[in-house]
């Protein structure tokens, strides 16, 4: 079981914006705060992948924060689920990619996103929503969080 598999495990995951696989590999995420910038729900939240992130290091160097879960919801095909929520203060989300027996593929953690408490699937397309009503839609055919 490696660093990212454990932490979930343990009901943690990196104190460090990034988008982090089972496999310890990662990669940085982007992404505009829940409010000041979105005042219109209607309008999604600009979420972006940069470059690969060293996951021992973010988490040796930021360490980890308590992972809590608002929602867990089945994926119209049975392959998985997807499962959301927050951690620390309000301001941290995160999004996450379960596979059929609900073992990690990906946890997105996102410092200003706000929690997210709620999933709408439509087709190979997940929106989420977070507690300020914002949404961010990912691709999950798409090559980077599969």
């Amino acid at each position: 079981m490696g660093l990212i598999e454990r932490l979930w495990a343990a009901g943690e995951m990196p104190f460090r914006d990034g988008l982090y696989r089972s496999d310890d590999t990662g990669l940085e995420v982007y992404v505009d705060g829940p409010g000041a910038y979105h005042p219109d729900a209607r309008q999604p939240i600009p979420f972006c992948l940069g470059e690969p992130v060293d996951v021992a290091r973010a988490v040796e160097e930021d360490g980890v924060t308590e992972a809590h879960p608002c929602f867990e919801s089945p994926l119209p095909d049975g392959a998985g689920w997807m499962s959301g929520g927050g951690s620390g203060m309000g301001n941290i989300g995160y999004l996450a990619r379960l596979d059929a027996d609900r073992s990690l593929l990906w946890v997105a953690v996102m410092f200003c996103s706000n929690p997210f408490v709620g999933v709408r699937l439509e087709g190979a397309r997940a929106v989420f929503t977070n507690d300020w009503g914002n949404q961010l839609a990912l691709d999950l055919a798409g090559p980077a969080p599969a």
